[in-house]
């Protein structure tokens, strides 16, 4: 079985996982592609051994995103969890600005790996080197937007919804955004609006899938 469930802020993508597994009683489940714990919004789950096995169908599914950019102010995570690094005066600002700058990243583009990131390096994930302030090289992944659209801009608040294939970092890109607006920043909400054909309006929440699989299992 494949399910989208919607992800609430404050849970890993791992969490979620063990929520299934003990509604389900199943040992085989998986989730297709990591969703950050303050970021709430599509989550693939497969449930089973035969569904488990077609997981990375979803990994490598494009994805769609509606992420909110607060300008002016960087953190170490590049999301509203870290500890602010810096602040940085906003220029002034238009639409048109965003918009060219918007321009400027699609198609296919070189994006750094951000240190707070479950990325492996030598087998340890970078955001343990992070934790221990310990500075590394880390990879430049090769992905590519699709669109990007303005949604809205107010003060220091950006709006922007993005369709992006798989492995973009979507603070990474909030972040490059910021830098090329003449300031800084950082996300302070992401919602994962699609993952291939799974969209956050056929999501269910983890409460309806309880009722449900208890109601198929009694």
């Amino acid at each position: 079985m494949i399910i989208s469930i919607n992800k609430p802020i404050g849970f890993s993508s791992f969490d979620i996982v063990k929520i299934i597994r003990k509604i389900t009683n199943q040992s085989k489940v998986g989730h297709g592609g990591t969703l950050d714990p303050f970021a709430d919004g599509v989550l693939i789950i497969a449930i089973g051994r035969q569904s488990t096995k077609k997981i990375s169908e979803f990994i490598n599914s494009n994805k769609e995103y509606i992420a909110t950019l607060k300008l002016g102010v960087e953190t170490d995570t590049l999301d509203l969890n870290g500890k602010i690094i810096e602040s940085k005066k906003i220029p002034n600002i238009s639409k048109k600005d965003i918009n060219n700058v918007f321009m400027q990243f699609l198609g296919n583009i070189n994006q750094k790996t951000p240190m707070y990131s479950a990325r492996k390096i030598s087998g340890i994930r970078l955001y343990k080197y992070a934790r221990k302030n310990m500075i590394i090289k880390t990879p430049i992944n090769k992905v590519k937007i699709f669109e990007l659209n303005l949604i809205s801009y107010n003060d220091e608040l950006l709006k922007f919804k993005v369709k992006c294939s798989k492995g973009t970092y979507i603070r990474q890109l909030a972040y490059d955004i910021s830098k090329k607006l003449g300031t800084t920043g950082h996300l302070i909400n992401l919602t994962r609006t699609k993952v291939g054909n799974f969209s956050l309006e056929n999501s269910k929440k983890i409460s309806d899938f309880k009722k449900q699989w208890i109601a198929i299992t009694e």
